[in-house]
């Protein structure tokens, strides 16, 4: 059976960012999207728009000197969400990061719309973005 499109979609966007073809990502994204990062840190808030949210995600990488990276375990979606379990990972600072989570979203005409993400570990996330 095939996935759906909106899966079909966000595992291209997964895919886009670990090669840090955020071009592509660009195409993925609304441009009024809301990303919502969790946690008590300086990437914690809401970031809208999709210059801010690629802006985060290019600070991810500099801050990590390139180590940043999100490995998808399975994406599931349906007309209007897509969910993936994925992996975090990262050096900064002598610190590593390593942590499940579960990235949800909504979707709306081919385009991520809204994002959250939930850590299993949100203080060890915290303490690694400091």
């Amino acid at each position: 059976m095939a996935d759906h499109p909106n899966a079909e979609l966000f595992k291209r966007g997964y895919a886009a960012f670990q090669q840090g073809d955020l071009d592509t990502v660009r195409e993925l994204f609304d441009s009024n999207i809301v990303w919502h990062v969790p946690g008590h840190n300086h990437t914690s808030g809401d970031h809208v728009g999709v210059d801010n949210v690629l802006a985060l995600f290019g600070s991810n990488f500099q801050e990590t000197n390139g180590t940043f990276k999100v490995e998808p375990h399975d994406i599931l979606a349906n007309d209007s969400h897509a969910v993936a379990l994925a992996t975090v990972s990262g050096e900064k600072d002598g610190k590593t990061l390593s942590d499940r989570y579960t990235h949800i979203v909504h979707m709306s005409n081919g385009k991520v719309t809204e994002s959250w993400i939930f850590d299993e570990n949100p203080d060890k996330v915290d303490e690694f973005w400091g």
